[in-house]
This record gives structure tokens, C-alpha cells and sequence, in this order.
């Protein structure tokens, strides 16, 4: 039986580096995956309509990763995409916004420290969870913690960087 696969690769240098720089959030689309453009390399190059994408910076310990599912009995395959991100210090205007994110399905683009952007619940959307805490010692978070789900049937595409301006807090990539 002939194999789909078409590349190998080799073992990289020692030039990768773990965990994420920002997270953007936009509101669900339905019509997101479909309008959007794919380069060969399935890397989005570009979305049918202009997109507000809302930044928070991160630092310190946040991830959202994926975990593949598949079942040859059900013949099913499909990726678990979850994690968590910490927005340090409360304030009354980021209160009001996480809760409005709790409340809707949205799409999540990732920005890691070697520059790699990725888009989560591209077709199907991602749940966003809200922790808030207050901490009991000095040293304790104060903050807030949003716990990201969503499971698609591929994993999370690339997205090309020239697409995104990540030098303001709300950014707005270009249709098409």
C-alpha cells in the first residue's frame, strides 16, 4: 500500500524555545476556516474579511497544546486543544472583558517565543474559563487564569506573521 507522506525530517539545532509570548482573541466566525486563504503548506496567509484580533502579553508559565485522539474501531481522529494563560493583576476594565469572553465561543492565535503564530478552534471555535484569584501570602498570584478548550478535526494551522501587526493591543489583520 503507497503512503500519503512526502517528507522527512532532521534533527534541528538547539534554537527552539518553549512557551507563549501573547495570546489573541476574536470572536467566533463560523465562516472563518472557509474564507480564509491556505498557502500550499496549509499556512493561512490571509482571512476573506478584516479580523480584530485583542492581545494580552504573558509572561512566565502558559502553554495550549494538543493532544491527537484516534480510533481505527469508530475510524475517528481529531485533536484536543487545551491549556492555560495568566493574566497577572485584576483591574476592573480586564474583570468586565474575560467575562464577556467566558460567555462566547472564539478563536484563539497564539504567538510563541520563536515567533510561530497558530489559530486554535479554526473550524469549530474554543470554550474560554475564567479562575480569578486572590492569593493568601504576599508572593501569590493576584490575577487571572483562563483555561482554553476546543477540539478540532486538524491540528491548529500557522499563521503567517506578515499578516499580523502584534505591536498594539488590538490588532485588525486585513481581508483579502
Amino acid at each position: 500500500m503507497a503512503t500519503s507522506l512526502t517528507l522527512g525530517r532532521l534533527e534541528s539545532n538547539k534554537n527552539s524555545w518553549g512557551g507563549l509570548k501573547a495570546i489573541y482573541f476574536v470572536g467566533f466566525l463560523g465562516t472563518l476556516k472557509s474564507g480564509a486563504t491556505l498557502a500550499a503548506t496549509e499556512e493561512i496567509t490571509g482571512f476573506a474579511s478584516a479580523q480584530s484580533l485583542l492581545k494580552y502579553e504573558l509572561k512566565g508559565s502558559n502553554n495550549l497544546d494538543e493532544t491527537n485522539s484516534n480510533d481505527r474501531a469508530t475510524g475517528t481522529s481529531f485533536y484536543e486543544q487545551s491549556g492555560s494563560v495568566t493574566l497577572k493583576k485584576q483591574a476592573l476594565a480586564t474583570r468586565k472583558e474575560l467575562k464577556l469572553l467566558t460567555y462566547e465561543r472564539v478563536h484563539v492565535i497564539t504567538e510563541d517565543y520563536n515567533g510561530l503564530f497558530k489559530i486554535f478552534g479554526f473550524e469549530n471555535g474554543c470554550e474560554v474559563a475564567m479562575d480569578v484569584s486572590n492569593g493568601t501570602a504576599m508572593g501569590d498570584l493576584s490575577g487571572y487564569t483562563l483555561n482554553i478548550s476546543g477540539q478540532e478535526t486538524e491540528p491548529a494551522h500557522m499563521v503567517a506573521s506578515s499578516i499580523i501587526d502584534n505591536t498594539t493591543d488590538t490588532v485588525v489583520v486585513p481581508g483579502t
